[in-house]
């Protein structure tokens, strides 16, 4: 009788296995699966919204259920991201993602704690350095998704000298940007070498909120601008605090992560931004297949992480589009460096080297040669940007920068 009961359960064993194979063997590791994203803010930041929406739209194209997507939103830069971190595993995520650059630390807590969890951060500069298995950094080419955005700029700036709304030497961009970091710079150099691509006499002002996020202050910002003459404007800040400036003002405005033509009808050009959903689907085919997201990962427009909203033809000027796809396929063929160096000087002179902060450090010390080839390397030695200089034809207020 035992050996019959023996025989039995081997029989059933072996079915179970034929049965489950027949199913697709990784279909309950699939729904197993569950990704958390930690936000500093929530929807009503464009910067979040951004993150949110590209991972709504992996979970539509997977077909996850809610509870395998798990968002925390309005999460400081301080323990409570580690805290949330914690909870996330706790609820059975094997793959978290932070947004902002303030949360690293505790998100590099929670992976020496978590080992078996899959950690990843947007913009951070520590996973390089760190070098541990569960820890990543992400970030993109955004600049050259700036710099399309630019030229799009400059094409208006183009248009309304040529209609005598303003002469070449009024041409001055103006410029929301957050805090005085490399992001930001490298962000709003790239955004000013494309406009001045295509219209030569353009020149920019900067003025910092301090702040990545705050309405009021974003939108006192781009008054400011306009009053010191600026004629178009852009920004590296969170909310539809310029755009919507630019709007009641009547001022032409170009944004960043997410489409503002619906706040902005009648000024609004378009946005550049970074689409984060290729990878978040590369964190979770990783999560479900086992296998390795690299420690630091610059997406590009190649594999459509950097984008371009839809362009408002109501706004932009004619030939846009067609401009845009030029440059664009010079990108993509590999044949257009941003930060090309003799197309800008600093001080007067052509960059010829720069040592910059890419293992950083508290002191932020200067300790890698970034310039090859009359190239500025960007991205090249990490995903976050480290350019962090301030070319010739770009003003910063310096009553803005604390």
């Amino acid at each position: 009788m035992k050996k019959f009961t023996k025989i039995l359960a081997l029989a059933l064993v072996v079915a179970m296995i034929f049965s489950f194979a027949a199913c697709g063997g990784t279909k309950d590791d699939k729904k197993a699966v569950k990704i958390g994203l930690i936000c500093l803010h929530d929807e009503n930041s464009t910067y979040d919204a951004n993150f949110i929406n590209a991972l709504k739209d992996v979970q539509k194209e997977l077909g996850l259920t809610d509870d395998q997507v798990l968002i925390k939103t309005n999460i400081p830069e301080n323990d409570a991201c580690y805290t949330a971190a914690s909870e996330l595993v706790e609820a059975g995520c094997t793959a978290i993602f932070a947004d902002s650059f303030g949360h690293e630390t505790y998100i590099l807590q929670a992976a020496k704690e978590f080992t078996n969890v899959q950690f990843y951060h947007a913009t951070g500069t520590m996973a390089h350095t760190e070098k541990l298995d569960n820890f990543h950094n992400a970030f993109a080419s955004i600049y050259e998704g700036r710099y399309l955005a630019g030229v799009a700029a400059g094409m208006k700036l183009n248009e309304m000298i040529a209609s005598g709304k303003i002469t070449a030497d009024k041409a001055v961009i103006g410029y929301v940007g957050a805090f005085p970091y490399a992001e930001v710079k490298s962000g709003y150099t790239s955004f000013y070498l494309g406009a001045r691509s295509v219209c030569p006499s353009a020149t920019m002002k900067v003025t910092y909120t301090n702040s990545w996020f705050d309405i009021a202050l974003e939108r006192e910002a781009a008054l400011k601008l306009i009053n010191d003459g600026c004629v178009l404007i852009s920004q590296h800040a969170d909310s539809e605090g310029a755009p919507k400036a630019c709007e009641e003002k009547g001022v032409p405005n170009v944004a960043y992560n997410v489409s503002t033509i619906s706040m902005g009808p009648n000024t609004a050009i378009i946005s550049s931004k970074i689409y984060w959903a290729p990878y978040f689907k590369m964190m979770y085919e990783a999560a479900v297949n086992g296998t390795a997201v690299p420690t630091d990962y610059t997406g590009s427009i190649k594999d459509g992480m950097v984008q371009l909203t839809e362009l408002n033809t109501a706004v932009a000027a004619e030939g846009t589009q067609a401009k845009l796809d030029e440059v664009k396929a010079q990108f993509e063929a590999g044949t257009l460096n941003v930060f090309d160096t003799s197309k800008f000087t600093v001080k007067g002179e052509t960059l010829t080297s720069y040592m910059a902060d890419v293992d950083s450090d508290d002191k932020f010390t200067p300790d890698t040669e970034v310039v090859a080839n009359g190239v500025f390397q960007e991205s090249k030695f990490r995903s976050a940007p480290y350019f962090d200089l301030i070319i010739d034809g770009i003003t910063e207020d310096t009553a803005s920068i604390k």
